[in-house]
């Protein structure tokens, strides 16, 4: 009951839950997954209510200044099954699944980590995120930064460990989105400024900056992204004109679909090779298509 979006859900590393962010109700919540029995189960009693839960420091999850809007955008488990919830208005809490209800055992506020990420790759010994403008209230961002993927606990202090800034460009247009780990390299995509910027995983230096224009698109808006087991090929969402999510200035897209991005020189450049279109038309001629969400399945 209640308001309900499934905005985002990925899968733990071990296969046992889905974690489901439920912005509209502002609810991190799992699903119990036994994929051998096909059981999936709506694990109601594991649920963090984010709008009105503690952390384990005493302070609110939702603060004016701390975390002014804890809605959940994007949940990134790493392999130590531990989550990091990235929230709409700033601010990040780090979760621990594997208990009932789940167990917040980490806590960033806004000056620490910005709004609106939703991208995560892990590579290293660290987690990655982001934060991005995709609201009305927090138009350009392009932030970078590094986890650590150990030392949580209830018993720290806000904002350890602490994070590392690998990136920050602010300055129109600029919207970090989506991640993905080509061999040694972290790819991160903007949907404002049609790019992906190229990080080397191990030590962090930005390397280069591909541009998704000049080719089968003159506004692909890339939003989401997951890379063939050969790493020759990124797949990329690809925003349409009328977007369901995400303020239009950066989320609006001109050929909806699944972008092929071509990697070169080993990860550290490319280009979008085509565009494979997504058209949902509705009775008068309007195209209401606007894929978001992408996973890249390994068949073997």
């Amino acid at each position: 009951g209640g308001a309900r979006q499934a905005h985002a859900a990925f899968l733990t590393p071990d296969d046992r839950y889905i974690l489901v962010a439920n912005q509209n109700g502002k609810l991190l919540e799992r699903i119990d997954t036994d994929y051998n029995a096909n059981s999936y189960i709506h694990a109601t009693a594991a649920t963090i209510d984010l709008a009105n839960c503690t952390t384990p420091n005493g302070l609110p999850c939702q603060d004016p200044t701390l975390r002014p809007d804890t809605a959940p955008i994007c949940p990134r488990v790493g392999s130590g099954n531990v989550a990091w919830i990235t929230l709409r208005g700033g601010g990040l809490l780090v979760v621990d699944p594997d208990q009932t209800p789940m167990a917040i055992i980490g806590e960033y506020d806004r000056a620490t980590v910005h709004p609106n990420g939703c991208g995560g790759t892990e590579t290293n010994g660290y987690m990655w995120l982001n934060s991005g403008g995709g609201t009305a209230n927090n138009l350009h961002e392009f932030d970078v930064y590094r986890f650590p993927l150990t030392g949580y606990s209830a018993s720290n202090p806000p904002n350890t460990p602490a994070r590392l800034l690998v990136f920050s460009d602010d300055v129109e247009p600029r919207d970090s989105h989506g991640t993905t780990l080509v061999g040694g390299s972290v790819w991160i995509f903007d949907r404002g400024a049609n790019v992906a910027e190229v990080f080397d995983g191990a030590s962090g230096e930005h390397v280069s900056t591909v541009s998704l224009l000049g080719g089968p698109s003159s506004d692909p808006t890339p939003d989401l992204a997951d890379v063939i087991v050969s790493g020759n090929r990124i797949f990329v969402s690809l925003r349409g004109p009328l977007p369901l999510s995400g303020d239009p200035h950066v989320s609006t897209g001109t050929t909806p679909g699944i972008g092929v991005v071509q990697v070169q020189q080993g990860g550290a450049g490319g280009f979008l090779k085509t565009v494979v279109p997504i058209s949902n038309r509705d009775a008068a001629g309007i195209e209401r298509a606007d894929p978001h969400g992408i996973r890249v399945r390994d068949p073997r």
